[in-house]
């Protein structure tokens, strides 16, 4: 295609965007300032009636044609519609292209360099090595502070990940969401909301049992105190993941969907797992009183009974 000489620039156009009208499909309506209506309106009067391509407009961007249409009137009185069978991306790139065409901008190279292709990949696995990791610290260190309550924390936890991993497949395979380095982040620091959760209601059962309760009448009265607490903090949790999800671009809205979607699975298991799961064994005298890593141990209350 040979281009004439430049008629028009950005700076003759007031503003463009994507509209839908019925029969035609999507178009970008073009709103020209005063003496870019003059000049579109002398370049339609001289093109329009010709044959292909004297009929048609180009619209330029970095030396590459974007979009040429043709000209359908030898006149316009409001805004231009551009339309030919775009699809609703295809409009409102176009709209955003003539919005910001003309912005001064001059790129220029400043430093190059050469990355492996697999440097992604090697940051994402080491994510999630890191991860695992933590997790395994995790373990540990509830293991040694509450003992067999510790064992609660390790199944959940694992439960809550298998969880993830159903959701994270299924999603990928309907609407082909990926787990990026962003994500695996996310997940990551939702551990230690979910760990905040056993930690709440253990310490919160601990403090029924030293008044002098048993184990047994005290988890249902301390799971009710403990759970409003868990709600409010996740439901902090997971307002900031929202507002972040809708405010920010990129990565940073995959971090803030896995840190919510792992924050409502952490108010699931807490209420569906964790509270039944400690339920069910303190009603077992054994583990109540085993010395050193019963119940009792890990509430700090050794004289404790089921």
């Amino acid at each position: 295609m040979l281009l004439g000489p430049t008629v028009m620039t950005g700076n003759d156009v007031d503003s463009a965007k994507k509209n839908f009208q019925s029969g035609v499909g999507n178009v970008v309506e073009m709103t020209l300032k005063d003496q870019g209506l003059t000049k579109f309106n002398a370049l339609a009067a001289k093109s329009f009636g010709q044959t292909s391509p004297t009929n048609e407009v180009a619209i330029v961007l970095d030396s590459i044609v974007q979009s040429n249409p043709a000209f359908q009137s030898a006149n316009f009185s409001g805004p231009v519609q551009i339309s030919g069978n775009f699809s609703t991306s295809e409009a409102e790139d176009l709209a955003k292209l003539i919005n910001y065409g003309a912005l001064p901008v001059k790129l220029e190279q400043q430093t190059a360099r050469s990355v492996s292709p697999t440097l992604g990949q090697d940051q994402l696995n080491a994510g999630i090595a890191a991860g695992i990791i933590g997790l395994l610290l995790v373990a540990i260190y509830m293991l040694v502070f509450y003992r067999v309550l510790g064992l609660v924390v390790i199944l959940g936890l694992l439960l809550s990940g298998m969880a993830i991993y159903s959701l994270v497949t299924f999603l990928g395979q309907s609407i082909s969401l990926t787990l990026t380095l962003a994500g695996v982040t996310g997940i990551i620091v939702s551990v230690g909301v979910t760990v905040d959760s056993y930690i709440v209601y253990y310490e919160r059962l601990k403090d029924e049992v030293r008044a002098g309760s048993t184990v047994r009448a005290s988890v249902d009265r301390a799971f009710t105190r403990s759970f409003r607490t868990i709600v409010a903090a996740d439901l902090v949790s997971l307002l900031g993941a929202a507002v972040l999800y809708l405010i920010a671009i990129g990565s940073v809205r995959g971090f803030a969907f896995y840190l919510g979607l792992s924050t409502i699975l952490d108010l699931l298991v807490a209420y569906f797992f964790m509270h039944p799961l400690v339920s069910i064994l303190a009603r077992n005298p054994r583990l109540v009183s085993m010395p050193g890593v019963g119940i009792g141990a890990g509430l700090d209350a050794r004289e404790a009974v089921a």
